[in-house]
């Protein structure tokens, strides 16, 4: 397991920050019988420290790599199978598979399929709940559309009620690779793949998936 990039700075600061209320904690109850609170205190700082760590984590994964899948691009667990209609790009039903991140799971965000990036677009928005319908067209979000031979396939990093920033590697022009870094969002949110109607679903809704690895669909 590796720590990735994004996590550097934040790490930084909440160990800086933890360590300076310890240091301030210990010295204001130096006294024997209000050491018990610094221990607690200490130790909560140590959990929380920790699972700041565990949030940037890249576990060592043997990746899918397959011509005809639709790879997930994130872990978490399918809300939304359904069709709709695309106002953003494709002006037209598509097929939405929609994928809930906790604030548990790993956040690295990657390309489900192989192709030309064609469209890269980030939208200003809300911070609504991002299991609620309306967050894949009111809340913050960045949509990239990768084109694979005559399909294309919309990704969409949307933030959360806590997730408040998400990063974009890629641009227009770009020739991407199937299950490499697409982005990343910061602590609980979503990403939505808008398929072309009739693709060949291979999830079910709540099943946990995992970016890189599991299969979303059949081309």
């Amino acid at each position: 397991m590796t720590i990735h990039r994004e996590g550097y700075k934040s790490i930084g600061w909440v160990g800086l920050v933890l360590l300076v209320l310890n240091i301030v904690c210990y010295k204001l109850m130096c006294c024997c019988s209000c050491n018990w609170i610094c221990n607690i205190f200490a130790g909560i700082s140590l959990i929380f420290f920790l699972f700041v760590v565990s949030f940037f984590r890249i576990p060592s994964r043997k990746l899918t790599i397959d011509d005809k899948a639709v790879v997930s691009p994130c872990d978490g667990k399918v809300v939304v199978i359904e069709e709709v209609v695309d106002e953003e790009y494709f002006k037209e039903k598509r097929l939405q598979v929609s994928i809930f991140m906790s604030p548990a799971n790993v956040h690295v965000n990657r390309n489900p399929v192989s192709g030309q990036v064609v469209y890269n677009q980030y939208h200003k928005g809300k911070y609504l709940v991002a299991w609620n319908p309306k967050s894949s067209t009111e809340n913050e979000r960045h949509s990239v559309v990768i084109k694979k031979g005559n399909t294309e396939i919309l990704v969409k990093q949307i933030a959360g009620a806590v997730a408040k920033r998400i990063v974009n590697y890629l641009s227009v022009g770009q020739e991407v690779k199937q299950t490499e870094e697409l982005g990343f969002i910061k602590f609980g949110s979503r990403v939505d793949l808008l398929l072309p109607v009739g693709t060949k679903i291979d999830v079910a809704l709540n099943e946990v998936v995992k970016g890189g690895v599991s299969v979303i669909a059949t081309l």
